[in-house]
């Protein structure tokens, strides 16, 4: 019946595909990872770069489990930032600029190096079902693959079309073919499938920029790792840069809003509210006369810069009059145009948090196909589907993430609580718990969990207990090192802060005084201490002891918004008059009109601070719940 059996089979190999088939590999269930080009697994189809403003919280959330997207863009980074520097550690992130063509090389060679795991090239165009559980996949070339449990991780590849202008055609991205028949398969299944919009921008050729027209933008000086057994970026660092869009190009653009298929009806999937197209920058925000570009080179050995900040699906004659209309790009050449493409996703509200479908056993959906946004969105949901693909088929308990243990556990809650109404993309505002969900704890969060389901192996194990000892080390340090006044040290903090410090003071309510860093507090540690504590473990327990106090505020917070449920919202209130509430939220709240609070802590893309404003508000008019 049929030609190869395997216990799971991943199709897609983008970035929830590779995680998804690594961890059900490494669980010890042989897995086949199928897709259309071997010689494109873990391709960057739009930006070439991993992290970002919660994205990085994800990934190393992914390494502390276990996964393996932090260790190959710590191998293949050409440009670390940490951004948010200047705010509190809770919202500060990594991200990495990567050669795009390294990564993909490395992701595979990781794969190919991997237990269990079988790499097979082709296109699947339907799921065999049996008793609505699935166990099996047919290819296009007529090939059968048998399977106990089978992943979905396509992309953009389910029906996908592609707009330039006036010409539409159907890709999965540009120059691959589409996943059509595997689309309708999910329809004949009864899956709910709806229609969402990205786009990319065009890329450009190096040698035709004028480079000392834009701003540098460098790189880290002491690069911030992804993975938790990354001990030194050893690579060479790239500069990347800052250019900006002019009057005269959104002048032009408006002219041609016809000719743009987001404009003139031709494209009808909902597209990203975060990351919109250059068209819908500059008619949403037609008070700015420009708009920010970042210039991000492709890689080391190559001529081609992503224009990050110029998505467009407009003509490609038309992209390239718009961009020599940029000061820098008076003779600048496009290698590849800007696109937008549609393409099918499923209802996520068909997903258990295990990640498996509620229609048919066995069957798991990661990424795009759930309706996100992201490299690092799509990396988390395959990760949690091949885990639990894995320990499914060994009759083990599932792995789930509650909202309170990871932005992993919140990203899953949202999408099958809620589903999506545009493509979903993560925030640090989406958690109600974010004080505690720090990049740079995640590997105490959940490595013992990584540990417990059998991907944490044992060097990454040792090392993690030998960083959680001295982490309690210093921690204890902190609370009970005092500073007399007597002291020398209280002498010198003293007169360098320019405050009286009371009769004495602890290190640790010394770390949280206005101008006092982390290195200040380093130098002030016990010789024989100090050489074993690395400024990230410091970093770590400092952030613990700043934020004490408004943990347990914020827990108290989240309790306060559970009990009211019951409180009514007026016949046609308008959200609007609320103060603090963003146009997003007033937008959000506008179009559910919701009856009660309990309505409207489910609204879609409703923060946890606005759930809280509309809290506050309600209450205020209307003191007693009504029943």
């Amino acid at each position: 019946m049929f030609d190869e059996t395997f216990d799971v089979i991943v199709i897609g190999a983008g970035h929830a595909g590779c995680e998804a088939a690594s961890a059900s590999a490494r669980l010890g269930a042989d897995t086949a990872l199928v897709t259309i080009n071997l010689d494109l697994i873990g391709q960057m189809s739009c930006n070439p770069a991993i992290g970002g403003i919660a994205k990085g919280h994800v990934v190393r959330e992914i390494d502390a489990l276990g996964g393996i997207m932090g260790r190959v863009i710590d191998r293949t980074g050409i440009q670390f930032r940490l951004l948010n520097r200047s705010r509190g550690p809770a919202v500060q992130s990594p991200r990495a600029q990567a050669d795009r063509s390294l990564y993909r090389v490395e992701m595979r060679r990781v794969l190919e190096a991997t237990p269990n795991l079988s790499l097979r090239q082709g296109v699947v165009v339907d799921l065999i079902v049996e008793y609505a559980r699935v166990i099996g996949v047919e290819m296009q070339d007529q090939r059968r693959f048998g399977a106990k449990a089978v992943v979905v991780a396509t992309g953009t590849f389910l029906n996908g079309t592609i707009h330039t202008g006036e010409r539409t055609f159907s890709a999965g991205r540009a120059g691959e073919p589409a996943s059509i028949e595997l689309a309708e398969s999910l329809k004949s299944h009864g899956f709910p499938v709806g229609r969402l919009k990205t786009g990319t921008p065009p890329r450009l050729d190096g040698r035709t920029i004028d480079w000392d027209a834009f701003e540098p933008q460098p790189p880290d000086e002491n690069p911030v790792a992804f993975s938790f057994s990354t001990d030194k970026i050893e690579q060479p660092q790239i500069q990347c840069y800052i250019g900006y869009t002019t009057d005269e190009l959104h002048e032009q653009i408006r002219g041609n809003l016809h000719r743009s298929p987001l404009y003139s009806g031709k494209i009808k999937g909902v597209g990203p509210r975060y990351c919109p197209s250059i068209e819908d920058k500059v008619v949403k925000f037609a008070d700015k006369n420009r708009h920010q570009l970042f210039l991000e080179p492709e890689g080391q050995n190559t001529n081609e810069v992503y224009l990050n900040g110029f998505s467009t699906s407009l003509p490609a004659d038309l992209q390239q009059e718009l961009l020599r209309m940029v000061t820098g790009f008076e003779n600048v050449r496009i290698i590849r145009p800007g696109y937008a493409i549609e393409y099918d996703f499923v209802d996520p509200r068909q997903l258990c948090p295990t990640m498996e479908t509620t229609r048919i056993n066995g069957l798991y959906f990661a990424g795009q196909i759930n309706g996100t946004t992201g490299y690092e969105e799509a990396a988390c949901q395959g990760l949690m589907a091949g885990i639990n693909a894995a320990l499914a088929l060994d009759g083990r308990e599932p792995f789930v993430l509650a909202r309170n243990e990871g932005y992993i556990g919140v990203l899953v809650d949202d999408l099958i609580q809620h589903g999506v109404d545009e493509p979903y993309r993560l925030f640090t505002s989406r958690a109600e718990s974010r004080l505690t969900l720090r990049h740079d704890n995640a590997d105490e969060r959940l490595s013992p969990k990584g540990r417990e389901i059998g991907l944490v192996g044992d060097s990454d194990w040792d090392r993690f207990n030998a960083k959680r000892d001295r982490t309690a080390k210093l921690r204890n340090l902190l609370d009970t090192t005092r500073f007399k006044r007597s002291s020398a040290e209280y002498a010198a903090i003293s007169c360098l802060l320019g405050v009286d410090l009371g009769d004495s003071i602890t290190i640790g309510n010394l770390a949280m005084r206005q101008g006092v860093d982390a290195a200040m507090i380093h130098r002030l540690l016990p010789d024989e201490i100090r050489g074993e504590i690395s400024m990230p473990i410091l970093e770590t327990a400092l952030a613990d002891s700043l934020y004490r106090g408004y943990i347990e505020t914020q827990r108290a917070a989240n309790e306060r918004v559970n009990h009211h449920d019951n409180l009514k919202v007026p016949d046609g209130f308008s959200f609007s008059s609320i103060s603090g509430l963003s146009n997003e939220m007033v937008e959000r709240l506008e179009r559910a009109r919701p009856k009660n609070f309990a309505q409207v802590r489910k609204v879609t893309g409703l923060t946890p601070a606005a759930v809280s404003t509309v809290l506050v508000h309600l209450t205020g008019q209307r003191p007693r719940a009504d029943a």
